[in-house]
């Protein structure tokens, strides 16, 4: 009994703090030949340098737009070089969660509206996954339940 609760225990402590993603660890491709610039570079960089990496003329307007974006962006970078904008860390951090999410197919499918509230009141970085999934699982429900409905005519 005291092995179970100690392994218990250690399932559900809470998982550790995630560590801050720095800006010059990020690289995005940019340019024909897919050639790579990080985050802090392309926030630093002048337009006429970006010209010449991307091999592309801008327009006047573009010009304006890029170093209005490069403004925000510098904004959202701390002086330590860590990005400080919750929605980006939140992408950045998601890797591969936007596939197939059986836990929200299955509340949506098998528990229909009551399994969509369930999905939208589990609060972690799944959540919006899950809602997905939940409202795909009650729609093929509702759709199989009419054809039924719809056969029994």
């Amino acid at each position: 009994m005291a092995v179970c609760l100690v392994f218990n225990s250690f399932a559900i402590s809470k998982p550790s703090k995630p560590v801050p993603v720095k800006a010059f660890e990020i690289y995005l491709p940019i340019g024909k030949n897919g050639e790579r610039i990080s985050l802090l570079d392309l926030a630093t960089i002048k337009v006429k340098d970006f010209e010449n990496f991307t091999g592309k003329k801008m327009r006047f307007f573009d010009k304006i737009g890029f170093t209005l974006s490069q403004k925000k962006l510098r904004s959202s970078i701390r002086p330590d070089g860590t990005i400080n904008n919750k929605r980006f860390n939140k992408a950045l951090r998601r890797g591969g969660e936007s596939g197939f999410h059986f836990g929200g197919f299955a509340l949506g499918f098998f528990l229909g509206v009551i399994g969509l509230l369930i999905a939208y009141l589990i609060k972690d970085d799944y959540k919006q996954n899950r809602v997905k999934w939940a409202w795909i699982g009650w729609g093929i429900w509702l759709v199989i339940w009419l054809a039924v409905v719809l056969a029994s005519i």
